[in-house]
């Protein structure tokens, strides 16, 4: 029997992976030919999607970006023997995209059955696990703490702090919560994660628990993302079947459980106190600060809070030790981040790097430089409210103190892309935009701010008494920084900043037309 592997992630499936798989299936029966489908996840590879694998001795040997049409002609060709064919790309392992990364968090993301437990137990998983349900909780803690993880949703805090805070607290209710709300422009590696290899999230987010006395968990995921949902909800009923979730986990005296909460689609909900109330029922508000929510957080208990992918480093931390993650990285940034390259890109995808990578390192040796084939003139890092680097700081090594020092922010490690014909006057108008469309409301700097950023822009694109709109601008950009309640309204200055120091003459063409001034004024 020939095994072939088709992915289930959205990317690939918006792609044609579903019509894919059936027309795979159905010509082998044609053929006569005993094949066996596996739905995985993606390598990440996007531009590839859908990439088709087929198992041979040798390994994977990878084919795409596949269609409907082409599926005849791989049979003909013999790509179940692996044998050579216009879409073929070799041995998966050795494309050149994906053998140059340190995957650690997405190693088994593309290999294994996401629905399989046997599957993820024999590529290392639930080993971390194992091992924390035989240690002191403070000991996991210890572990994770010497790692040095940070929250890898952005602010890249400590998250051993974190856990520690929770640990010590005493409490007669703990709990977990997983900040899934990826709502940054040109991420998606919660997504992949979750879709691909969704008991990884699980696992991490049981260790957690261990270590810091919770018994009940949530992952709040966005409305955008309903297979992340769907696999999510199908892999813990499986991992519960199985006692890697519920009571005494396999024998150990711990308990945890896992529910699936889904969001209205509000950007701020991913603001974690913001996230804290939507779960309870609330509307998405951003709570004051202090009480932490390590302190006081979700139902006014102890909560561990951290996004996917730092719940996902979590097991192969425990699995081979800190010290091996701590190996990896540079400064006071340990470990591997996932960057997902989108915009105007040639080879979009996710790439799975040790922190001191640069910026023009994964836009040219992994993207392969702009789909438009034009020069790169900016790239935004960090989502909508991150800075704009222009090319003079593409060699900057990924890292948040050095990117502090230029006034930017890694975040997710989402990169958006823009050819040189982008009007970052324009970009910088629509990060005001995005502020005041999503803004919660709750402070006066973010909620007025916004949108007197907005008109102010206006007033600059339209020519409008330039010189003293720049000086307000900034003045405002100031004010929203030191006044708004959380990083929504604190950080829109970022990319606005960034546009104008980076991109100045965008700032001062002639205004387009005599009715756009009309109207500004």
């Amino acid at each position: 029997m020939s095994t072939i592997f088709v992915p289930l992630d959205a990317a690939a499936l918006s792609m044609g992976a579903d019509e894919v798989a059936d027309a795979i299936v159905n010509e082998a029966s044609k053929r006569k030919l005993d094949v066996r489908v596996i739905r995985n996840g993606s390598r990440g590879m996007l531009y590839l999607e859908p990439l088709v694998e087929v198992e041979t001795p040798k390994g994977r040997v990878a084919y795409g970006p596949v269609t409907v049409k082409d599926v005849a002609g791989l049979f003909e060709s013999g790509f179940l023997e692996g044998k050579e064919h216009k879409l073929g790309h070799g041995l998966t392992e050795e494309i050149p995209y994906f053998k140059n990364q340190e995957r650690l968090t997405f190693a088994r993301c593309g290999i294994t059955d996401p629905f399989s437990i046997e599957d993820y137990r024999k590529h290392g998983g639930y080993d971390g696990l194992t091992k924390a349900l035989a240690m002191k909780p403070v000991d996991i803690v210890t572990e994770v703490t010497t790692s040095g993880l940070r929250g890898r949703g952005g602010a890249g805090f400590p998250t051993g702090i974190k856990w520690k805070t929770v640990h010590d607290l005493a409490a007669d209710q703990k709990y977990v919560a997983c900040n899934a709300d990826e709502g940054d422009s040109g991420t998606f590696a919660d997504r992949m994660l979750m879709e691909g290899d969704p008991f990884c999230l699980i696992e991490g987010m049981t260790i957690a628990a261990v270590a810091g006395g919770a018994t009940k968990g949530y992952i709040y995921v966005r409305s955008e993302y309903p297979h992340s949902v769907h696999n999510l909800r199908q892999a813990i009923e499986i991992a519960r079947a199985a006692n890697w979730l519920g009571d005494n986990i396999q024998g150990s005296g711990y308990s945890f459980d896992l529910v699936v909460r889904m969001g209205a689609g509000a950007y701020v909900c991913g603001e974690e106190t913001s996230m804290l109330e939507s779960i309870e029922g609330k509307r998405g508000l951003v709570r004051y600060k202090p009480p932490i929510p390590a302190i006081e957080g979700l139902f006014g208990k102890p909560t561990i809070i951290n996004n996917v992918m730092s719940f996902s480093a979590v097991p192969i931390i425990l699995a081979k030790g800190g010290e091996f993650y701590k190996n990896y990285g540079i400064g006071r940034s340990r470990g591997t981040l996932a960057f997902q390259i989108a915009g105007n890109i040639k080879c979009g995808g996710l790439v799975e790097k040790a922190f001191g990578v640069t910026t023009r390192q994964l836009i040219e040796d992994w993207g392969g430089g702009t789909y438009s084939g034009r020069p790169v003139r900016a790239v935004q890092i960090g989502g909508p409210l991150g800075a704009y680097l222009p090319e003079s700081k593409f060699d900057v090594p990924m890292d948040y103190e050095e990117f502090a020092k230029v006034d930017a922010m890694v975040g997710h490690g989402g990169l958006v892309v823009f050819d040189d014909t982008v009007d970052m006057a324009k970009m910088a108008r629509f990060a005001m935009e995005f502020c005041a469309i999503e803004s919660c409301g709750k402070c006066t700097p973010c909620r007025i701010g916004s949108t007197r950023g907005v008109e102010v822009m206006d007033r600059i694109i339209a020519d409008i008494d330039r010189d003293r709109n720049i000086a307000l601008l900034e003045d405002l950009c100031e004010t929203m920084t030191d006044g708004s309640l959380c990083a929504l309204g604190g950080l829109t200055p970022y990319p606005v900043r960034s546009a104008l120091r980076g991109f100045p003459d965008d700032f001062h063409k002639p205004a387009p037309n005599k009715f756009l001034a009309d109207a500004a004024e």
